[in-house]
């Protein structure tokens, strides 16, 4: 049975990638289940495994909240910040990390393509740091 097979409008739920939202509708018969409304206003379509309808996401990463033990998430702030040409070096190297909307630090291989390069052209090198 799929993890979010009893989903019902209106369920609280967190997402690695944009934090705390709610269930908006529910689709029963679709590929695409469950759309579900963040709290910054993005609105994204879940399957029943909770994949996400965007990006290259293989893996669950939508959760009901009562489900999501966040104490070992790495929610720090930036220590420094980096410069473009520190940045493309720990790209190379694998050692680079990147700060999602939810506030999580993943590696940058894990992030959408198009949320890092918009970052990168909009000199956000804030939300960059070396990976610890």
């Amino acid at each position: 049975m799929a993890y979010f097979s009893k989903a019902k409008e209106g369920d609280k739920v967190y997402g690695l990638v944009f934090g705390k939202g709610k269930i908006l509708e529910v689709y029963p018969d679709s590929h695409y289940s469950i759309m579900v409304e963040f709290d910054n206003g993005y609105q994204v379509p879940y399957t029943e495994e909770g994949v996400p309808g965007w990006g290259r996401f293989k893996k669950q990463t939508l959760f009901y909240r009562n489900d999501v033990d966040l104490s070992n998430a790495d929610f720090s702030p930036v220590e420094k910040i980096l410069s473009p040409r520190k940045i493309i070096k720990l790209r190379e190297k694998k050692q680079l990390q990147v700060r999602l909307p939810s506030g999580l630090w993943v590696n940058v291989k894990k992030a959408d393509p198009d949320y890092v390069e918009g970052l990168l052209e909009n000199e956000k090198y804030h939300l960059f740091r070396k990976k610890p």
